[in-house]
C-alpha cells in the first residue's frame, strides 16, 4: 500500500522547501491532527503549521493540498485544498485551514468541508501517508472556486504548476 506514489504520473517539477514547526517530514501525526468529524475522539481536525521557501521567482500564486493516497478508495482521500494563495503568502498557521488571505479559495475536501479534515484511517488498515503539497503556480488566479474538486484543481496544475514541495505525516489507527 505505501508504494503508491500520488504524484508519480504528473510532470516532474523542480522542488522547493516545505517545513512545519509542528511535525517533521515522515513524522508521526499528533492526536490533534486526527479527525473528530470522522469519529476519532482525541482528534480536533487541526492541520499543522506549514511554511515554504525557495520557490521559483516566476511564481504568481500557490496551491496547498493534503492527500491520503492510502485511503481505502480507488481515488484516495483529499483532506484539504486551497488555491490562489497570493505569492506573498509563504506560510499557513496551525488551525482548521479557514483563515485565508484575500483572494485564496478553499475547495470542498472529500469529507464535504471547506476546512481541513483530520486524519482517520480505518482501524487495522495499516499506516497511512498524509502528503501536504505546496505547488508554485505560474498564474495569480486559477479558474476554480469552492465547488471545484481538489482533483480538478490538480488538473489545472498539470499546465500551471512550476514547482512542488512536499511534507508527509504518518498515522495508523490500531
Amino acid at each position: 500500500m505505501l508504494d503508491r506514489q500520488p504524484y508519480q504520473d504528473l510532470p516532474e517539477l523542480p522542488t522547493f522547501e516545505l517545513r512545519s514547526s509542528d511535525v517533521e517530514d515522515g513524522g508521526l501525526a499528533e492526536d490533534w491532527m486526527l479527525s473528530a468529524k470522522m469519529g476519532i475522539e482525541k482528534g480536533t481536525d487541526t492541520m499543522p503549521q506549514l511554511s515554504w521557501s525557495g520557490f521559483p521567482e516566476e511564481t504568481k500564486s500557490f496551491v496547498v493540498t493534503c492527500f491520503d493516497p492510502d485511503a481505502p478508495t480507488p481515488s484516495g482521500f483529499w483532506h484539504y485544498s486551497v488555491a490562489n494563495l497570493p505569492v506573498s503568502t509563504t506560510s499557513l498557521e496551525r488551525g482548521h485551514g479557514d483563515q485565508l488571505p484575500a483572494g485564496a479559495v478553499a475547495q470542498k475536501n472529500d469529507g464535504g468541508s471547506l476546512e481541513f479534515t483530520g486524519f482517520a484511517p480505518p482501524a487495522g488498515h495499516g499506516a497511512h501517508r498524509y502528503t501536504f503539497c505546496v505547488t508554485a503556480v505560474d498564474t495569480a488566479k486559477l479558474d476554480v472556486d469552492e465547488n471545484t474538486t481538489p482533483a480538478v484543481v490538480n488538473f489545472n496544475l498539470f499546465t500551471h504548476g512550476i514547482a512542488r514541495a512536499f511534507l508527509t505525516v504518518i498515522h495508523e489507527e490500531k
